[in-house]
């Protein structure tokens, strides 16, 4: 055991850049890449990303469930090392063009995306696991979710600007080759990354954990827990509404304002305020309480999408001012459900007398996922009933459709988890934690 330096935090703080090369890619660009590069249909591609997401959850859960259980016998910069290069080799396999078509190009597409998803839950819970150990300060932790969060935005304006320039310009070639090269650069990076966080990866002095409650009782001990049954199921609302909006985007700027490569620059300006918003949340909810700063956050997506829904968006600047003001409550609803999470471990421990930490991030995972593969499955059966073909001049009655589609889910599930965050019992006092878990 030995007293991290700072150096030495903020080294392993870097990894999260890595992580967020492949899910942000994964999350911005990957059922675009599906419909628009490969030319699947768009039902079908977002039911193979459904599939995909709701496995990565359940892959997830299970990680999750062997490091609470094997706490002390895992060595996780040796398993982090160990990793690195499977999960970038994934990566680039789920970019890599099919070798066959029809039926057999999606079985590929499908194989792909589920081991690239078994291989990130397989590096990224030790890693998060590992976030615990490094340190036994909380100034040390918090420094370490501070820096993660960094990084991890400077890794989502990455991918969102670089991924097509990047890419076309190491393979010179078709759209498809351009994600692919883009894709082994990224998993080159995040490969090296990662060995090296592994490798130069040292645990503080931790305090002895108990043995952990059978998965059984934790699930039961769960269910009785109105908090984190609250504030989850808030959470899966506006994990949906806030999906279809970002998937949305690339397609948005492509086929209604016929400039691609402004939605580009929108996803990246919506990553870049992201760092912007987070203090600003912050502030405002030390002084009103979280379950208020959730209304406040919600309320202003809800009458963003009013507007939007009404007024036809016709330039690319104001739909990119638009989509930046969303993420801004984007970045307040996270916010406010990761600083509510732990808190929900204390209210199920007095409601229940169980000690549940493990599964309660486990389960949550597994449930964002759940809600990342609807929302995605929303977006692509929306826009497969308006007529949506990829790569062709799209009617005005489907491009209606569409916008439709980007405006009313949204705005629906925001309003569905309002509700259920009035039903959460946490929240109603102002909070005096600061400290935020990234995704």
């Amino acid at each position: 055991m030995s007293i991290p330096t700072k150096p030495r935090l903020a080294l392993f703080a870097f990894g999260d850049f890595a992580f967020n090369l492949y899910w942000q890619s994964v999350m911005l660009f990957l059922l675009f890449y599906y419909t628009d590069a490969l030319e699947l249909p768009i039902a079908v591609a977002a039911t193979t990303y459904m599939i995909a997401s709701v496995w990565d959850g359940v892959a997830n859960f299970i990680a999750g469930v062997l490091v609470d259980r094997g706490h002390d016998r895992f060595r996780y910069g040796a398993l982090i090392v160990a990793g690195a290069v499977p999960l970038g080799l994934t990566f680039v396999l789920t970019y890599m063009p099919p070798m066959v078509s029809g039926a057999g190009a999606v079985a590929w597409v499908l194989a792909a995306h589920l081991l690239f998803r078994t291989a990130y839950a397989g590096v990224n819970v030790p890693y998060l696991a590992m976030s615990a150990r490094i340190s036994a300060d909380p100034g040390d932790r918090a420094f370490v979710a501070g820096l993660r969060m960094m990084f991890g935005t400077a890794a989502a304006v990455t991918v969102a600007l670089c991924t097509v320039p990047v890419g076309r310009w190491l393979t010179g070639s078709s759209a498809a080759q351009a994600y692919f090269g883009a894709a082994a650069l990224f998993a080159a990076v995040g490969a090296g990354i990662l060995v090296i966080v592994g490798a130069t990866y040292r645990e503080g002095a931790q305090a002895h954990r108990p043995a952990p409650a059978s998965l059984k009782a934790a699930l039961v001990s769960l269910a009785a827990n109105r908090a984190f049954v609250a504030l989850n199921a808030a959470m899966m609302a506006m994990i949906v509404a806030i999906t279809v909006l970002s998937k949305s985007v690339l397609y948005y700027f492509k086929y209604l304002l016929n400039d691609p490569g402004a939605g580009q620059l929108a996803l990246g300006a919506m990553g870049l305020v992201s760092g912007v918003a987070i203090p600003l949340w912050m502030l405002i909810g030390r002084h009103l309480g979280l379950r208020a700063l959730w209304m406040i956050a919600a309320g202003l997506g809800i009458a963003g999408l009013i507007v939007f829904a009404a007024v036809p968006f016709g330039g690319t600047r104001t739909m990119q001012l638009f989509l930046i003001g969303m993420q801004v409550m984007i970045v307040g609803l996270n916010f406010v459900f990761w600083a509510m999470l732990p808190n929900t471990i204390e209210y199920g421990e007095r409601a229940t007398g169980l000690h549940v930490e493990g599964t309660v991030f486990g389960v949550a995972a597994l449930l964002q996922r759940i809600a990342i593969g609807v929302a995605t499955a929303i977006l692509g059966w929306g826009f497969a009933s308006a007529g949506y073909v990829p790569n062709v001049q799209q009617s005005a009655a489907t491009l209606g459709s569409m916008r439709m589609t980007v405006a009313l889910a949204p705005l629906v599930f925001l309003a569905l988890s309002c509700a259920a965050m009035l039903m959460n019992p946490l929240g109603r006092r102002p909070s005096r934690a600061a400290a935020v878990v990234p995704a």
